[in-house]
Order: structure tokens, then sequence, then C-alpha cells
């Protein structure tokens, strides 16, 4: 018999293989080192399974016991509060809102032109060079400091990381004064949590497209 969703015991992500929100969960989740349940999910095809939870059927999905959850920002911070070591929120409450805003912005101007540019079509180029401009615009955050804007990994490089790693592969060039973002990515790309966040068909992603 099947397992259902309603008896699992252990913490579950609903998750796609490749989609920049899912796997910014996922890099959450592998910072704090904590084991989970992923289940594998075909972005616009929820299974039922995934329906019995999330009546949108979209992902990524958590379930933590008999809570679920089904927006990535609330994700990410209840993940934060639920497993607090190592923090991935600013202590004072200025620079959390800061955080917050950033995140937001990036939801907001970044991942749709990611979102057209995946889609392809004649919409696909200005993307590009939409999502190369938004990124040269944030050049100086990305200078300020190790990470984006914390001395230290916060939630807000679980977000930015995923699109800095899918560049390559969405044809976004970066001119030679962007050499800042692309070190940036590299630290992170260093790590093993970063590793351990990607799903076999974001391994390949970090390659240009042939």
């Amino acid at each position: 018999m099947t397992q259902t969703a309603r008896s699992r015991s252990v913490l579950t992500l609903f998750t796609a293989s490749d989609n920049v929100q899912c796997h910014r969960v996922r890099m959450v989740l592998a910072a704090k080192g904590v084991g989970y349940d992923r289940v594998e999910e075909t972005l616009g095809k929820p299974s039922e399974e995934l329906l019995q939870f999330n009546p949108y059927g979209d992902v990524p999905t958590l379930l933590d016991r008999d809570l679920v959850l089904y927006q990535p920002a609330l994700i990410c911070e209840y993940l934060d509060e639920r497993y607090p070591h190592p923090p991935l929120m600013p202590v004072d409450p200025l620079s959390r809102a800061r955080l917050r805003l950033a995140c937001v912005r990036i939801e907001r101007d970044w991942l749709p032109l990611i979102e057209t540019i995946q889609t392809g079509g004649r919409s696909a180029e200005p993307a590009r060079r939409k999502l190369r401009d938004a990124l040269m615009s944030a050049l100086p955050l990305f200078k300020a400091s190790r990470f984006f804007l914390n001395p230290e990994m916060s939630l807000a490089d679980c977000l930015v990381s995923p699109v800095i790693w899918r560049l390559p592969r969405l044809g976004v060039e970066l001119p030679r004064e962007g050499k800042p973002i692309l070190d940036y990515g590299e630290r992170i790309f260093r790590g093993q949590g970063f590793a351990r966040s990607l799903t076999p068909d974001e391994r390949t992603l970090h390659e240009a497209s042939a």
C-alpha cells in the first residue's frame, strides 16, 4: 500500500527538481543540517498527495507533523525559528526588515524574468538583458559584505545564490564589472551545504547552454 501524506511522521518537503523557490527552501534545510523526506513534484501537475495539504498544489510545500506551510518566505522563516542554529536572520529589527524587503524585491523583479527566459520565445532575450541589468544594479550590495547584505550567511543568500547558480544556463552574461557577483556565487557554491541543496537536475545548471 502506498504511503499517503497524512501518514508521514517526519519533516517532508514537496519540491520540484529545478525551481528557484524550491531550491531556496532546500538551501535553508541544508544550511541547518536538517534531515527530511524529499518528494519530487512536477510543476503545474500536483500529485494527489500534495493536493491533500496544499489546495493550490504548488511547491515548495513543507509538512512538519500537523503543520503545513506553502509560501516560500514563510517556510524559510519558520525553519530558521524551528532550527535556530546557525541563525539565518539578523537579530535587530531594522536589519531583519531590510532582508525581508530585499527578498521581496528579488521575488518580484528577478524571478519573473527567469520564468520568461525559461519559457523562451521573443521575450526571452529582453528578459535576459533586464535580469543582467537588475543584477548589476545590485552590485553595491554584493560588494558591501562577504554575503548578500550581511557579513554572515542569511536567508537572503538562500534566495540569491540559486539565481546566480542558474545564470550560465539562462544565458545571462555579466560584464567584467560584475565579477564580484560571480565571486560571491563561487564562495557559496564551494560550501557543502550548497552541494547538499542541489537536485540531480540542478547540478547541471551551472553550465552554459550549448
